[in-house]
């Protein structure tokens, strides 16, 4: 039986929270009796968050097995890591509704497959039965 594919990727980009102060030795002290500082320019580019790049890749076949893999840069972080077809659905869905619109139907195709290929095999079983009922 032939399987179709399907591949979803997701690339993740997460800030990287700034260090805060931690002591009061961190922390600069207040001007009490200094006039305002006079404003200055205005600043013409602002620090760059860091971010941290993950590629999570999740690929379905048309039989409903789904697998997931995890990746920082050129690092495999998890791999080939079966992922129930209901727990595809609900993170698409927690994602965005475009995501899981596709998605969901690709599962429910599956699930259409699955039922019909087991309604063939309880045919095969009573067709067995009903032969082995006939040898006796």
């Amino acid at each position: 039986m032939m399987t179709k594919e399907f591949a979803v990727t997701m690339t993740l980009t997460t800030p990287v929270a700034e260090t805060l102060p931690t002591t009061s030795s961190d922390v600069p002290e207040a001007r009490v009796d200094e006039t305002p500082p006079k404003p200055t320019a205005r600043k013409t580019a602002g620090k760059k968050a860091k971010t941290i790049e993950l590629v999570l890749t999740v690929t379905g076949t048309a039989d409903g097995e789904w697998r997931a893999e995890l990746k920082q840069g050129s690092s495999y972080l998890a791999r080939d890591l079966a992922v129930a077809a209901a727990a595809v659905s609900r993170a698409a869905k927690e994602l965005h509704q475009d995501l899981a619109t596709p998605i969901d139907a690709i599962i429910d195709e599956a699930r259409v497959q699955q039922a019909a290929k087991v309604s063939a095999l309880e045919a095969e079983l009573e067709a067995a039965r009903k032969a082995l009922a006939d040898l006796d």
